[in-house]
């Protein structure tokens, strides 16, 4: 499909502003989460991980509130059994509202409208659980011939450190698709989607070969993927013909790295934007309590005492012995 034709399909479809050149803005972001969110059960058995609290804010708003926060302002979230809370948290809650306005408390009133006015949300079912290029697939109807961003919801980037609007820029001025690298000890490596990069500007890289999850004694590098893409349309396509791959799922690497050795006018190119901000874990219960404890930290209205409560229970423990704990997680 040539460049005048997108383009009249996308105005056909409504894709919204336009860039200079003709390219439309990229105004939609996908977010799966269709997870089962096992590692934090039994919590996990009747409320979705993406609900957990950060604070007193569920994981998934710091999400939206970023995708808004960068002009994405249509938001698809893929979804699977049991999330109907997420869908409440953004809809309206006119009893509790109510109750609210009643009592004067303004204060809590706006916090609970927040949520429900963030941007234009949408859902769709993932039927089955075959991975993270499934969920995206998931969303191509939606999202039709455009550029568009993928966000997870275990990576919180914290506000101050915009990352989005790096990534978007980056897909204006290459094409293709974007995606974000952090830098991990080699040894971790393994625990990531991995990229070989050649440099093309200060922190912007061209990505040559992506692999999921290497041993790090054949990683091509330290660079890590974090949960930040955006992607060219064209991934629908790659995504359609790609087999399952590591743990018998549908990689988004693997369709990523299809895309990194095709020329521009199909679609391919993958640049990486080096992310040296700051970001928070939420995957597992550890970085889960980590990232709670940083921005519980760091809040206007919560900071202090909590920093002093920390400095004051962190005194009175014991010295650390092997084999102490006897109060079990199970």
């Amino acid at each position: 499909m040539s460049g005048d034709e997108r383009d009249r399909q996308a105005e056909q479809t409504g894709s919204g502003s336009r860039r200079p050149g003709g390219a439309a803005a990229v105004t939609k972001a996908v977010i799966p989460v269709a997870g089962l969110g096992t590692r934090f059960l039994p919590a996990t058995k009747a409320t979705p991980k993406e609900m957990l609290p950060v604070v007193d804010k569920p994981a998934i708003q710091y999400v939206v509130e970023e995708a808004v926060e960068a002009g994405l302002s249509d938001v698809l979230l893929v979804t699977g059994r049991n999330k109907d809370a997420i869908e409440n948290h953004f809809d309206r809650a006119w009893e509790l509202e109510a109750a609210l306005e009643k009592k004067g408390d303004e204060h809590r009133l706006r916090r609970v409208q927040k949520s429900q006015v963030l941007g234009d949300i949408h859902y769709v079912r993932q039927g089955d659980p075959r991975g993270l290029g499934h969920a995206v697939l998931c969303g191509a109807q939606h999202v039709g011939n455009e550029a568009f961003a993928v966000m997870l919801g275990d990576d919180l980037i914290d506000q101050r450190d915009p990352l989005l609007p790096a990534m978007l820029d980056v897909q204006k001025r290459y094409g293709g698709s974007v995606i974000a690298l952090i830098e991990v000890d080699p040894a971790q490596i393994n625990m990531y989607g991995c990229a070989a990069v050649e440099p093309a500007e200060d922190d912007v890289m061209r990505v040559s070969d992506l692999v999921e999850k290497p041993e790090p004694a054949s990683a091509p590098s330290n660079l890590a993927i974090i949960g930040r893409y955006v992607l060219h349309p064209a991934v629908f396509d790659v995504l359609r013909e790609t087999p399952p791959g590591r743990g018998g799922e549908i990689q988004l690497t693997d369709a990523l790295k299809t895309l990194a050795g095709r020329p521009a006018d199909e679609g391919g190119g993958v640049h990486a934007v080096v992310f040296r901000g700051r970001r928070y874990d939420t995957g597992d219960r550890l970085d889960y309590l980590r990232t709670t404890v940083s921005l519980a930290s760091e809040r206007s209205d919560l900071g202090a005492d909590f920093r002093a409560f920390l400095r004051e229970f962190v005194a009175s423990l014991p010295p650390e012995t092997d084999g102490d704990d006897t109060r079990s997680g199970s």
